[in-house]
Order: structure tokens, then sequence, then C-alpha cells
């Protein structure tokens, strides 16, 4: 097989693999990035197309991450994360022999996870940091439930989504996903999260350690340093905030989540995914 028809065979599977979310809702394109078309670069108008993906091998392998871009909210921001988060520092157009970008934001920036330090200064000086998490906490199966769109996560709606004993990983999806929030640049204080008698019942009646939320905060806006505090208090207890949770249905899957290792930072940016 010549390099064009190998190139031809592996575009078409491609294709294959990412029709189930090409343009869809969920997944929006890219303005001036995203395209189904996959061609070579040189001779008439062939351009070559990365391919972006959110759902791999038909649905078994979704990527619960959000993409970092200008227009991802930021915490009580209006104006989002801004073009000026990642730039080129280095260009092979301007004479350098490679190309080398530079990255500055927040460690709570998109989809990421907090340590105890967040919350607790005597943890962050003790060194309680995101390099100290349990990877094992951080992989291995995981509960996608839905909870009732109008509410913020009380004690009463715990006990209404009757969580077995025994489930370690919850990711909790709420009205947060349904309005889309993690892609509207001006950061919303109507979100869902959990308010603090919510947080205590399900630290004191589940065996739950890893919680999942579909926003940039676990708690809901007027609890947030309460509903931290019985989360963190702990140091039992793992924050995963900001997932993208579209589309994706509700059961049981493998999670698989890997920060950085940020010796002495309370927060991570981490990339998360769900395994059938």
């Amino acid at each position: 097989m010549n390099s064009l028809s190998l190139f031809a065979f592996l575009c078409a599977i491609s294709a294959h693999s990412v029709a189930v979310t090409a343009n869809s809702v969920a997944y929006p394109s890219i303005p001036s990035v995203d395209t189904d078309e996959c061609s070579l670069r040189g001779g008439g108008d062939g351009v070559l197309v990365p391919p972006r993906r959110e759902v791999y091998e038909e649905g078994r392998i979704f990527d619960i991450s959000h993409r970092y871009n200008p227009e991802m909210p930021v915490w009580d921001s209006t104006e989002g994360l801004g073009k000026h988060f990642l730039w080129l520092e280095k260009s092979m157009k301007n004479g350098s022999r490679a190309n080398n970008s530079v990255m500055k934001l927040g460690v709570h920036t998109g989809t990421h996870v907090d340590a105890p330090g967040h919350f607790f200064d005597n943890y962050f000086d003790a060194g309680f940091d995101v390099d100290s998490l349990d990877l094992t906490l951080l992989n291995g199966l995981a509960l996608l439930v839905d909870v009732p769109r109008d509410k913020n996560i009380t004690a009463e709606i715990m006990k209404l989504l009757n969580i077995p004993r025994g489930v370690r990983r919850v990711l909790f999806r709420t009205l947060n996903t349904d309005r889309r929030l993690m892609f509207k640049k001006e950061f919303d204080t109507s979100y869902v999260g959990f308010k603090e008698d919510g947080a205590k019942w399900l630290v004191e009646n589940t065996d739950i350690k890893l919680v999942g939320v579909d926003y940039l905060s676990v708690a809901a806006y007027d609890h947030s340093i309460p509903s931290h505090v019985a989360f963190l208090e702990s140091r039992e207890i793992i924050l995963v905030e900001g997932l993208k949770l579209d589309d994706v249905p509700a059961g049981i899957y493998t999670l698989n989540c890997l920060p950085l290792r940020l010796v002495g930072s309370e927060a991570s940016p981490i990339r998360c995914m769900l395994i059938r």
C-alpha cells in the first residue's frame, strides 16, 4: 500500500470513529479548527486537519475533560480565560528551530482537582498538595448519577439519590450540564452545587471518597466555604470539578483521572475519561 492509499485508509477509519460526535450539540466544533475533512497539505487546496474527538471506540471511551480555550469560564470573572493564557514564545516562522509555547493559568481553571490545602492553611503548610493525592481514588469504578434538575445538592437530595454503601466514586450531573455553563465565558453564580448539609450528609452516611461535579466548584456559590470544609477536613475525599458530562449515559464506568504533579499546589488541571 503506497503512502497516499494508506493515508486515505486512515482517514476513513478516523472519520468513522468520530461520526457519532461530529458537530453535535454536546460537543460543538471549534470555529476554524474542527472539520470532518481529511487531506494532505501540498498541491492544490489540500490541508492537514487534526482529528479532535470526545468519544472513542463508538462510545466505549468518553473524554470528560473540557478543552482549554479563550471562552472557558473562570471563577468570578465575566471575561473568561481570554486569549492570552497560551502563547507561542518561540516560533519556527520567526527562525526558531522548533515551536515552543508557554501557558499561564490558575490551577483551578477548567476541569481540575482540589487537594485538602485548598481550604485548610495548616494542610497547605504541611504539604497536602495535589502530588500527595491517592491515585487509587482517582482511578477505578465510578457511578455517574443525575441530580434532580431544579435542585442544589442538599441532604434531602442525597437521601433521594439513594447511593448504596460501597460506592467510592460518584460523578453528579446537574442542571449545570443542561445549561451548558462550562461553555459560557461569563461566570454564573446560580450554578448548582452542594449545600453544607448535603456535603455533611455525604461525608457521614456514604463511602464516597471521590466527588465529581459539572461546574467550577463542588459547593453552591453561597455555601462555598462550609461545603468545601465539610468535604476536605478529613483529607479522605478528593474533589474533581468542571467535568464535561454531556451526552454520557448515567451508569457505572471505569474512571481514569490524572492530575499534574504540582508540588506545593492545592489544585491541578486534570484529564479525566470514562470507560465502559
